[in-house]
């Protein structure tokens, strides 16, 4: 795939509105301008301007328009109302890999996977100190935190709680009015960091805590918020009489913009992955061409970390 404007002409993400999210609308192209018009409006923006742009029930998007988010770095993800499910996702905002190389070269040893997960933990234990635990007292303390958060909503609601319970395959089969609603809300809260994720050019699969699943990753930045999203909004939603998953979904697209959730998520996500340790193989250049770098090692005298693509090394071997 090639580019024609450079990532040095682009403005950073961390310049960017981080999401614009659009339903019943139609997406067109004006010059350098996204178009979006609705029965309500016709509303043009720099397609620069934005990291990620969200298309809902109801869109519909042009050629032209694809074609100038892809060329201005915007992802382009389809979701479900008010991005409570992800079904599809284009061009990621970042044209390097550094981010996804740096999420696997810290998935990859257990002492940088470890320190990852503490600072997860960190974040959701403000104020304790979580340096020296192992991913087992980790495990432990979350696990009564959740449990606490649990009886808490339930004494708060009224809503009758005995215990989780949740069967992989049929998540909305099993258990009572709560758990289904439970169910339902992690589901959407799922989706939500899902699009986070896809936004910013990690990868939904390499996860520190989590591990084995496609959405391992996407797991374990959700965990980050379900005590303030998905449990309150299942146990507001029964406790109010409205245990279907259409309210629970509701509820859960309300709390998410409420919070400005994927703001925090892509915040969150990058605290996670960078720190003052720079990625050990890392070249900006390779992204300024229509060529990727290829891949070089310790054979290749003054290369370290790579060299151009797009020429031919026949020569150099010959057969």
């Amino acid at each position: 795939m090639w580019w024609r404007t450079t990532p040095a002409g682009l403005p950073r993400v961390q310049d960017r509105v981080s999401t614009l999210y659009a339903d019943k609308a139609a997406v067109d192209r004006d010059g350098n301008a996204v178009v979006v018009s609705r029965v309500t409006g016709t509303v043009h923006i720099p397609a620069t301007l934005i990291a990620a742009l969200l298309l809902g029930p109801g869109c519909t998007i042009t050629s032209a328009a694809v074609t100038l988010l892809a060329d201005s770095g915007t992802s382009v993800l389809w979701t479900g109302q008010q991005v409570v499910r992800l079904y599809a996702a284009g061009t990621a905002t970042t044209r390097t890999s550094r981010l996804l190389l740096r999420q696997a070269w810290l998935v990859s040893s257990p002492v940088r996977r470890v320190g990852v997960a503490r600072r997860m933990y960190a974040m959701r234990f403000p104020g304790e100190d979580v340096t020296r635990m192992t991913m087992q007292q980790l495990r432990g303390r979350e696990g009564a935190r959740v449990r606490a958060s649990y009886r808490l909503h339930a004494q708060r609601t009224g809503v009758p709680w005995t215990a989780r319970r949740y069967v992989p395959g049929s998540a909305f089969a099993a258990g009572d009015d709560i758990n289904r609603a439970l169910s339902a809300a992690n589901a959407c809260l799922y989706g939500v960091m899902h699009a986070a994720i896809c936004a910013v050019g990690a990868s939904p699969g390499l996860g520190f805590v989590h591990t084995g699943h496609a959405l391992a990753f996407v797991h374990d930045i959700a965990d980050l918020y379900k005590a303030e999203v998905s449990l309150p909004a299942a146990f507001d939603s029964v406790g109010g009489g409205r245990a279907t998953e259409s309210a629970v979904r509701r509820a859960v697209r309300d709390r998410v913009t409420d919070l400005r959730l994927l703001d925090r998520a892509i915040s969150d996500i990058y605290h996670l992955l960078e720190d003052s340790t720079r990625l050990p193989v890392e070249d900006p250049e390779s992204v300024d061409s229509n060529f990727p770098m290829l891949w070089a090692d310790g054979a290749d005298a003054g290369t370290p970390g790579g060299i151009s693509g797009g020429t031919s090394y026949g020569l150099d071997h010959d057969l």
